[in-house]
């Protein structure tokens, strides 16, 4: 069936067997793959060579192809690849979710040829084979030693190809682009799609999803449950049902976990945040000698973490006391050197926080004479002398 091209609409992708680079270490010949996309009503072509048919290769070609037309077609359709599709279902074909994203971004739908139907994207076939004659056997006997060498090539052929008047419309496939595409294609966006992949992520027991070797917490209500992980050059972001439930910054250290309070479970969230200054500015609001109090249990251990109990147990001790004598007991404390939570215990169970300083260490009575008591004349080194005499 003789197929009917609207102006701006479609745009026919495909790849094709490029020409060999030379490594410039080894020696050794690399096959180059040809990306060849094609309007289907101007037939204006562009091309450009790549390493390899993978998905970062193939979003990169689209986005230098957009870019190269200063235009968006409406519609998309590629050809049944892996990196475009991941399932092509003759009746119902699924998307490669990172080639959906690309397109959601520039706007427009994609529309895969049928599998094994050449004819669906006829344009694109007569391309490649277009972009073959005046672009690879022209090209045929160069050698090149880098991807952007011959990149630089294929533009220079491609400009000829797109400015050679056509026999029959007799203009150019720029100039027919330029009067039939590029007013009724989309607009470019502003911003330039930026390179993500897609995984699926299994919330662990700890709250976290591992991507790429590294963990990145989640909320800790979603334990177990599967969640979409888009991941960029510079972003980490986990999708559930369709909603964003984190975000952070792509870390690339291996086997580190990357956390966010907002994430924890309230309990968590209060073990996290235990450090010294913290438990000194808790034990403060009962009073100063509770904070100096439980700044010298952090002190005198050789770990900080070691008094932590210890200085959670004094706080909490507010929930059975009165503060004042919570404060009382600590001062006491501080006097006697007993840094300690049992110290505490024991002196509010017995009441010693209540006792004045002058009543507890009441004057000792002087002695009563006594035939029995010399008393320190007795002992003078005279009287020794005497009494050996």
């Amino acid at each position: 069936m003789r197929q009917e091209h609207r102006a701006g609409e479609k745009l026919f992708i495909d790849y094709s067997d490029g020409l060999s680079i030379v490594d410039p270490l080894t020696g050794e010949l690399v096959l180059t793959q040809l990306f060849v996309a094609v309007w289907g009503a101007s037939t204006y072509t562009y091309a450009e060579a790549t390493l390899s048919q993978t998905l970062p290769d193939w979003i990169g070609s689209h986005g230098r192809a957009f870019e190269y037309f200063g235009c968006v077609p409406r519609v998309l359709v590629p050809d049944n690849l892996k990196s475009g599709v991941t399932d092509a279902c003759f009746y119902e074909p699924e998307l490669n979710p990172t080639y959906s994203d690309m397109a959601e971004h520039y706007g427009c739908a994609v529309l895969p040829a049928r599998p094994r139907k050449p004819r669906d994207k006829a344009k694109v076939e007569n391309g490649v084979l277009i972009a073959q004659r005046w672009i690879l056997a022209v090209l045929r006997h160069r050698t090149f030693y880098s991807l952007a060498e011959l990149n630089a090539a294929i533009r220079q052929c491609l400009e000829r190809l797109n400015t050679r008047l056509l026999r029959k419309a007799k203009k150019s496939r720029r100039e027919l682009f330029e009067a039939i595409d590029r007013p009724n294609a989309l607009p470019l966006p502003q911003k330039l799609y930026e390179y993500a992949e897609w995984y699926k992520a299994k919330v662990q027991l700890n709250y976290h999803i591992e991507v790429d070797h590294h963990y990145y917490s989640v909320p800790y209500q979603l334990l177990h449950e599967k969640l979409d992980i888009r991941l960029t050059a510079t972003i980490v972001e986990a999708f559930h049902k369709g909603e964003r439930v984190a975000t952070h910054v792509r870390s690339h250290i291996k086997g580190d976990y990357t956390t966010l309070p907002e994430h924890m479970p309230p309990a968590h969230r209060f073990y996290a945040e235990w450090n010294p200054a913290r438990f000194i500015q808790w034990a403060g609001k009962t009073g100063e000698s509770t904070a100096r109090l439980v700044e010298k249990i952090l002190t005198t251990r050789p770990y900080p973490e070691q008094g932590y109990k210890a200085c959670l147990g004094i706080i909490n001790l507010t929930r059975d006391y009165e503060p004042v004598r919570v404060e009382a007991a600590a001062h006491r404390a501080l006097k006697y050197k007993a840094y300690s939570y049992r110290s505490m215990v024991a002196i509010l169970s017995a009441g010693l926080d209540r006792r004045s300083d002058n009543a507890e260490q009441p004057e000792l009575p002087g002695l009563l004479p006594h035939q029995n008591i010399r008393g320190r004349e007795y002992y003078h080194f005279n009287d020794k002398e005497e009494n050996y005499a």
